[in-house]
């Protein structure tokens, strides 16, 4: 049976939290506490470009869906409330993967806390395309631009699961909720430590940070060109830590020593590199006893599939 947008919308209203409220044409959104700021971020995800409709089970997409979008936020100091929905679907989506992604999505919205406050529904050729734009507030934005000499880099858990996991998908392995692989997990149903930026953002000795999605090659390159800086990557990365994206781990920089940030913490961080002055290149790496610039190994957007 053919979806109708009547339809689709009847489900986003039934299933999702803040979905009985969809029903005019514009939605609205709460002003920020006072001495707080407004803060967005917006992912596009795209079947065949960013995931495989065979590979991804439907709520397990809708859940990455919602987190890269929440973990973008929340790198940024902010804390979430609410998420608009696009989705663009073509004639060989059904019901029932309908259905499972939108409970999924629901699933994921009340572990979080957030409501949808507005969206988009249209058809297309085919495959899938999903937009979510989510919304949070801010005492401090965390950005990456304060990044200073003499800063270390730290992440709260060693990239390259994800990137561990495609590689499993690309060999046959496939996801078994009864035996739920790790590495798999970590690709198809990424679980950031929400909660950890809004900690880092109150503490004047964190200067800048970032979610890490696209890969620490890139994003190391990113947080040194935003701030006017190189980064020299920790020699003891190796090139899965490097080239692994989407693991959705907070990259920030701090004046703190490792044991300093662990403590008032309470996690284990990682230490992957050290912001110094700017030099040939924002990204640098140890070839023997040398330095050289470091790379670019991550993901390409407008890559080939």
């Amino acid at each position: 049976m053919r979806l109708q947008e009547s339809g689709i919308l009847a489900r986003i209203r039934a299933l999702l939290p803040g979905g009985a409220a969809l029903t005019d044409d514009c939605g609205a959104l709460p002003l920020p506490p006072p001495g707080q700021r407004l803060l967005v971020t917006t992912d596009l995800m795209e079947s065949g470009q960013h995931f495989r409709l065979d590979w991804h089970p439907p709520d397990l997409l809708a859940r990455k869906l919602l987190m890269v979008n929440l973990s973008d936020l929340d790198a940024s100091g902010a804390a979430p409330f609410g998420y608009t929905l696009t989705l663009a679907l073509g004639p060989g989506t059904t019901e029932a993967w309908l259905q499972s992604f939108l409970e999924g999505l629901a699933q994921a919205s009340r572990e979080t806390g957030v409501e949808v406050v507005g969206g988009d529904t249209v058809g297309r050729p085919q495959g899938v395309g999903l937009g979510l734009t989510a919304f949070g507030t801010a005492r401090r934005w965390l950005r990456r631009d304060g990044l200073r000499p003499g800063d270390r880099i730290f992440v709260d858990q060693l990239p390259g699961a994800s990137l561990r996991g495609l590689r499993k998908l690309e060999q046959g392995k496939r996801w078994d909720p009864a035996r739920p692989d790790p590495d798999l997990a970590a690709h198809l149903a990424p679980a950031p430590r929400l909660g950890l930026g809004l900690r880092l953002a109150e503490l004047p000795e964190v200067h800048a940070c970032l979610d890490l999605s696209d890969g620490l090659s890139r994003d190391l390159r990113n947080l040194a060109e935003a701030s006017g800086l190189s980064i020299i990557a920790d020699p003891a990365l190796g090139e899965d830590a490097l080239a692994g994206a989407e693991d959705y781990a907070r990259c920030f920089g701090s004046s703190l020593s490792r044991a300093e940030l662990e403590n008032r913490l309470g996690i284990p961080l990682v230490e992957v590199g050290e912001a110094v002055p700017r030099r040939e290149s924002p990204l640098l790496a140890y070839d023997g006893g040398s330095l050289r610039p470091q790379p670019d190994l991550s993901f390409d957007h407008f890559g080939s599939p």
